[in-house]
């Protein structure tokens, strides 16, 4: 082997070490806050004395941390979050828009931006109803359905629609759908999806732009189907429309901005 396969194998060793160190963090969630070294092995399918490594470097990293119930999130993913947190909340000005659009009109307030082949949730106001739709921030959904995919896709190359497609349970051919939901979306300023990624759920999404006049996010409504008939939507149109026109008027940036759809 010469010094360039070298190079490249000790790349590949080294980049399958982070992707596994990320899936043995990625097993953490809100509902399972601990995870033992058991169910790490059974999950990533790594062998015992390859998870006890990988463990034992997180927890020097001060990324996990050793618990009689199992492995939680160390304190050094502390600073991670507060640096996320600061980096990605949105002005309180912003977060009140938000707050008052889910009072007035009893649903859930969704912010979505492109990342890729998936849209992201980067804010949420949730509704003040018992019975209400939740997508945390920081959630990736994907782009192949949804009104927030319509609004975000309206000026989508044609490349990326069809890796979006492929990726979807409809296959390539479901590219010449997405344009057509994308430049309904553009020609009427708003885009409208019952039941498509989730049955029973019902999204409202108008556009939200960035200084330069080009659209980097996408505003929702969103909620149970039986509370969003025809007579309500234009009402739902208006008032997120108005708050994405002041949310343009303030000069919306975030670190997802800059990213365009690229072939």
């Amino acid at each position: 082997m010469n010094q360039g396969e070298q190079e490249q194998a000790a790349e590949a060793t080294g980049v399958r070490s982070v992707r596994r160190a990320l899936d043995i963090l990625g097993l953490l969630t809100e509902d399972r806050p601990t995870v033992t070294l058991r169910e790490i092995v059974d999950a990533t399918g790594l062998a015992k004395t390859t998870a006890v490594r990988m463990v034992q470097t997180l927890e020097q990293c001060g990324l996990l941390w050793d618990t009689p119930a199992g492995y939680t999130a160390g304190p050094g993913l502390w600073r991670w979050a507060h640096l996320a947190h600061a980096s990605w909340e949105l002005p309180r000005g912003t977060r009140k828009l938000f707050q008052e659009l889910a009072e007035e009109r009893q649903e859930t307030v969704n912010l979505f931006m492109l990342r890729g082949v998936s849209r992201v949730c980067v804010a949420q106001q949730e509704s003040p109803q018992p019975l209400r739709h939740v997508v945390r921030v920081g959630d990736e959904l994907p782009l192949w359905a949804g009104a927030s995919s319509k609004i975000l896709l309206r000026t989508a190359p044609d490349g990326l629609l069809h890796r979006i497609a492929v990726a979807s349970p409809y296959g390539a051919s479901h590219a010449r759908q997405l344009r057509v939901w994308a430049d309904s979306a553009a020609e009427h300023g708003f885009a409208v999806s019952r039941g498509e990624r989730d049955e029973g759920l019902t999204a409202v999404a108008v556009p939200v732009t960035g200084r330069g006049g080009a659209v980097v996010a996408s505003l929702s409504l969103s909620g149970p189907s039986h509370r969003f008939p025809e007579s309500v939507l234009q009402g739902f149109v208006t008032a997120l429309q108005d708050v994405a026109r002041r949310m343009s008027d303030q000069g919306f940036d975030h670190p997802l901005s800059p990213r365009t759809p690229t072939k």
